[in-house]
């Protein structure tokens, strides 16, 4: 999913906005630029409906002990999958065009997001009520793993085998990181998410690479940590993420950008 699930989180609201736009829910004289501030409740989408379609989007299905869970043949499945089709084509290119040239030249490497790019943070979302809090976020990490997104174990893990370096850059924080290996790990992901392959934000101490400190905005803690992989010989062929603010920045040859509805990160 992002510099901090905790920073300036635009969540269903701006899901809503998008969907109704998108299904041609408003009408004429709806909120636009002109009126970004709505003048009746008809230019605001229902949260029900909105919740609704999501849950139809993600296959929802809920389990015995109340959790609930994505469906593998859901259209957001089906998404995921016709992405991570593109990528795997572009990165067999990279394989052969590697091929035979040795340890000569940088060497390929892909980036991955987290929440909602190698994690899916559906269950948690529905959960929470689409209301996020560090503390409800700490709370479930610590004691529950998410489930990986569709497809994405089996990708990542077919780059590495490859030869290509896999790196996770996320905006959780570092205090997280044990319980974010810990979900890697069980969700299927061979990479090591070792110190070396998994960047978390630290506010506390944030490194020296990053000239914005603990105040970086998302694209500029994420593109920082990019050019701060690169400058250690590697060329980032792929950059996953679900917000386009995953995706900004550059130091990247492609982008892919995950779908989700539920929140925003600018």
């Amino acid at each position: 999913m992002q510099l901090s699930l905790a920073s300036k989180r635009a969540r269903i609201a701006a899901a809503g906005a998008a969907l109704a736009v998108g299904a041609g829910l408003y009408t004429a004289g709806a909120a636009s630029a002109e009126h970004s501030a709505p003048r009746t409740d008809k230019e605001i989408p229902n949260l029900t409906k909105v919740t609704d379609k999501i849950k139809a989007y993600y296959g929802d299905t809920v389990d015995k002990n109340g959790q609930h869970h994505a469906s593998p043949d859901s259209n957001y499945a089906k998404q995921v999958a016709d992405i991570e089709k593109k990528a795997k084509a572009q990165l067999e290119k990279v394989v052969k065009n590697q091929a035979g040239k040795g340890d000569k030249g940088a060497k390929p490497a892909i980036v991955l997001d987290l929440d909602d790019t190698t994690l899916l943070t559906y269950n948690y979302e529905l959960q929470v009520g689409f209301h996020f809090t560090p503390e409800s976020q700490d709370a479930y990490l610590k004691s529950t793993d998410m489930a990986p997104v569709f497809g994405m174990p089996k990708l990542v893990n077919w780059a590495q085998s490859k030869g290509i370096t896999v790196f996770y850059v996320t905006g959780r924080g570092e205090h997280q990181r044990d319980w974010s290996v810990r979900n890697l790990k069980n969700a299927g992901y061979k990479p090591a998410a070792d110190p070396a392959h998994f960047y978390l934000k630290n506010k506390k101490t944030p490194p020296a690479y990053l000239p914005c400190g603990a105040k970086c905005t998302t694209v500029e803690y994420k593109a920082g940590t990019r050019k701060h992989i690169e400058s250690q010989g590697y060329r980032i062929v792929a950059n996953f993420g679900d917000q386009y603010s995953d995706l900004q920045g550059g130091y990247a040859q492609h982008t892919y950008k995950l779908p989700n509805p539920m929140y925003f990160l600018p």
